[in-house]
């Protein structure tokens, strides 16, 4: 496979650009009919405004809830805020006008990486659709937000990226980056250390590659680290942060209470819609074993999807959490990939059309976070 540029990337990068621009283009007409702004939809709601008060005012705020919960804004983590502090410092952008900049950049990038771990495993055609598929998720209008997800599935992607070709310093640097970013950040080290491991079986052997394990842990144990220090708490400092969000791991008993309580009332369909989901993603899970995709990706994928169906919190969350696991989506690449062009474009122009729909519905009704 040759080196990858943007010559070879500008196909997909150009189907997720314009994925992208139908969503918000359905976002601006929705929010015409109903007089709703999809600037402060996508920029100044919900985490958004978490994220542009650490920019404009740093860590310490919180807020304590009547049940007496504290929702502390250590609960996320700092890359994005400090890149929109630094958008917004040279451009008079506000922080949430910042994030914005921030995730139009980061989802390119992202696109660029879906494209080049799909293309490096089954060719330009495949990269190209798996770029278009993982823009129009049914949440794909995240991606847009002033939200952390975009800049997270960048460079996690590019992390793996690295570490299927060895670039040790740059999957270590990308993965200390991850998890800068988000919890989920310990998925791309896990990826790079498995990576790493089985390079080492085959009998490689660099300080490259001992440098990039290295580097891969520095980005989320040093801000866990600083948290823990702040709170006082030591190392359980920021999973106590989190425990007063009410999230926390109890390997889905929790989600599984909430499923089966859907099924006990009249919300009966939403709860098959739930199982039906989750029954998806397992087996979309299934068919990435089948396809024999390398190792760190199974682990970085197995972790996102465990994270995000088997802890507690805000369950209408979750499909967003989902959005970084996007080797979930090339088994439906490759696939588009052997169909002919025009039926493929087609389906997956179908697919567009409904992601936009839905994201313009589902940002003027509950919404993220």
């Amino acid at each position: 496979m040759e080196d990858l540029g943007f010559r070879r990337a500008a196909p997909a990068l150009a189907v997720f650009a314009a994925v992208r621009l139908l969503g918000l283009a359905v976002l601006a007409a929705w929010g015409a009919a109903v007089g709703s702004s999809p600037h402060t939809l996508l920029s100044a709601r919900w985490d958004s405004l978490w994220y542009a008060r650490i920019a404009a005012e740093g860590y310490g705020y919180e807020v304590v809830l009547p049940n007496g919960d504290v929702h502390s804004n250590l609960a996320f983590f700092p890359l994005l805020p400090w890149l929109e502090r630094l958008v917004a410092a040279p451009t008079g952008l506000s922080y949430g006008s910042a994030g914005l900049v921030v995730s139009v950049v980061a989802g390119l990038a992202a696109a660029w990486g879906v494209f080049a771990v799909a293309d490096l495993l089954h060719g330009r055609r495949a990269g190209v659709y798996a770029a278009g598929v993982w823009a129009a998720l049914p949440v794909g209008v995240v991606q847009s937000m002033a939200y952390s997800e975009s800049l997270f599935t960048a460079l996690a992607a590019w992390a793996l990226y690295g570490a299927l070709r060895g670039r040790w310093l740059t999957a270590g640097l990308l993965a200390a980056g991850a998890g800068l970013t988000r919890p989920v950040g310990a998925a791309v080290v896990a990826a790079v250390w498995v990576a790493a491991v089985l390079a080492h079986r085959r009998g490689e052997r660099s300080w490259r590659m001992a440098a990039g394990m290295l580097l891969a842990p520095m980005g989320a144990a040093a801000y866990v680290l600083w948290v823990g220090a702040r709170t006082g708490d030591g190392l359980l400092g920021y999973l106590d942060v989190q425990g007063g969000w009410g999230n926390g791991f109890d390997g889905g008993w929790a989600f599984a209470r909430f499923v089966g309580a859907k099924l006990a009332s009249s919300a009966f369909l939403a709860g098959v819609g739930l199982i039906a989901g989750v029954v998806l993603v397992l087996w979309l899970y299934a068919l990435c074993v089948r396809q024999r995709q390398p190792a760190a990706l199974l682990v970085y994928c197995g972790i996102v999807v465990a994270l995000a169906l088997c802890a507690s919190g805000y369950f209408g969350s979750k499909p967003r959490l989902l959005l970084p696991a996007f080797p979930l989506l090339l088994p439906a690449a490759v696939a588009l990939a052997r169909w002919r062009t025009g039926r493929a474009v087609a389906v997956l122009g179908a697919v567009a059309l409904a992601s936009a729909v839905y994201g313009a519905f589902w940002l003027n009704g509950s919404g993220p976070p």
